[in-house]
């Protein structure tokens, strides 16, 4: 069942992704050489309290953060602790979450720490950003949900291949529907399997965290012992951007993005919707 959300629902999403957008800001400014990835967790749940909002991930499933912190060939699902200092040449994917009067905001950023990182890494994380803002500027009313699957895998298949040979688009993890739960109905792969079909038709009301993962690698991942961190199965490092995005009557609203995503939708020849907290 996927959840058709109200102009008013929407507006208390949007609420709760500025919380997110706030997060993100005060990470990656923690982000340094130095730094443990429990101090970026500490920035992160004083925001949360700065903002009356509540962690969606902390206590998740058992998840024992308020963000997930995945370094370097860490996918997802890192979990923030005192032992793991970054340090300079690192990248990290901060994944964060806010409820807002009951109502869920999701998004992921990837940052370099300090200096001296390789080309490709650079490269790595513009093509997973810019494959994101593909699927996002793919949410349109009439599409389905393969469309935004494949818009995602084109724009990273027509890029330039890296010096390691290919990019992985990691397989076992993608994007999901989000609202009155962080993690509901559809699941977007990132992306076209034909034996799903087409999926279901996008509709004003409708809102997905939608979530590219790409490796320098492999798309093949395992879950260490913790039953959370989830690494590549060849080591090699990967990205992960995502933003929550609400379809309205008006276009697609970037619920996560400070600006609604205006700027960057209007790369894609696309206008966001008017934000309904402006």
């Amino acid at each position: 069942m996927v959840e058709i959300k109200t102009p008013e629902q929407i507006a208390k999403m949007r609420a709760a992704g500025l919380v997110v957008a706030a997060m993100h800001a005060a990470c990656r400014e923690a982000a340094v050489p130095g730094a443990t990835t429990k101090d970026l967790d500490e920035v992160a749940a004083k925001v949360l309290a700065d903002h009356g909002a509540k962690p969606n991930f902390l206590g998740y499933g058992g998840f024992p953060g308020n963000i997930c912190t995945s370094v370097n060939d860490v996918v997802v699902h890192g979990i923030p602790n005192r032992e793991t200092v970054l340090k300079s040449g690192d990248i990290i994917s901060i994944d964060a979450g806010a409820i807002v009067d009951g109502w869920h905001g999701d998004a992921a950023i990837t940052v370099f720490v300090g200096e001296g990182h390789a080309p490709e890494l650079h490269e790595l994380s513009r093509v997973t950003e810019e494959s994101m803002w593909a699927g996002i500027a793919a949410m349109r009313k009439g599409n389905r949900l393969v469309d935004v699957s494949k818009a995602i895998e084109g724009y990273i298949r027509r890029q330039p291949r890296p010096a390691s040979g290919r990019y992985g688009i990691i397989e076992d993890y993608g994007g999901h529907g989000i609202g009155s739960q962080m993690h509901m109905d559809p699941h977007l792969l990132n992306y076209v399997d034909r034996r799903r079909g087409r999926g279901p038709r996008l509709v004003p009301g409708m809102c997905l965290a939608i979530e590219p993962m790409v490796s320098l690698g492999t798309a093949k991942t395992h879950v260490l012992d913790d039953e959370w961190t989830v690494k590549t199965d060849d080591g090699s490092w990967a990205c992960h951007w995502e933003h929550s995005v609400a379809l309205t009557e008006q276009g697609p609203l970037v619920l996560t993005a400070p600006d609604g995503g205006k700027a960057k939708l209007a790369e894609y020849g696309v206008t966001a919707a008017p934000d309904p907290l402006a």
